[in-house]
C-alpha cells in the first residue's frame, strides 16, 4: 500500500481548515480512510502565526521512515519545520524574459520621458530667472532725485 502524508479540507464554505493525515494514496481526499491525524493547518491565520501550522513531527518521521511520501504542500510544511531539505528552484529558460523588441520599446520610452523631464526643468529655470532678472534690476537702481523747480521770487 503506498502512502501518502496529504491535506484533508474541513471547516466551513470559504473558511478552510486542513488537516494533515496519512492515507492510502488511493483513497479520495476526504474519503475518511486516514491511517493517522499528524497535524493541522489554518489557512485563514496570519503567516507568522505559530497555529498557523501545527505538526506532530515525531510521528511525521515515523510514517516517513515506513515509506510515507508528502505531497507538495505538506513537503513545504516539513521544509519551514527542517524535516527534509527544501526543493531547489530550477533556472527559468529564456522564455521569461521580455523579447529584445519589448526591451527597446521601455527603453525608448524611459528616454523620451527623461527628455521631456529635462525640458521641464530648463523651462522653469528660465522662468525662475526670467522672474527674478525684473526684481533684481529695481533694486540695483538707485533712486531718481526730482529736480527741484526753481522757486519764483
Amino acid at each position: 500500500m503506498a502512502t501518502v502524508i496529504r491535506l484533508a479540507r474541513f471547516g466551513a464554505k470559504k473558511r478552510p481548515y486542513y488537516h494533515v493525515v496519512v492515507t492510502d494514496s488511493r483513497n479520495a481526499r476526504n474519503s475518511g480512510n486516514i491511517l493517522a491525524t499528524v497535524g493541522k493547518y489554518d489557512p485563514m491565520l496570519p503567516r507568522d502565526n505559530e497555529k498557523r501550522v501545527v505538526l506532530k513531527v515525531d510521528e511525521i518521521k515515523d510514517w516517513m521512515a515506513k515509506g510515507a511520501k508528502p505531497s507538495d504542500r505538506v513537503y513545504r510544511f516539513l521544509a519551514k519545520a527542517g524535516l527534509v531539505a527544501e526543493r531547489v528552484v530550477p533556472n527559468q529558460t529564456k522564455k521569461n524574459l521580455q523579447s529584445e523588441k519589448t526591451l527597446q520599446k521601455i527603453k525608448d520610452k524611459q528616454d523620451k520621458l527623461a527628455k521631456i523631464a529635462e525640458e521641464q526643468a530648463a523651462a522653469e529655470a528660465a522662468a525662475k530667472a526670467a522672474a527674478e532678472a525684473p526684481a533684481a534690476e529695481e533694486s540695483t537702481e538707485a533712486p531718481v532725485a526730482e529736480e527741484a523747480a526753481p522757486v519764483a521770487e
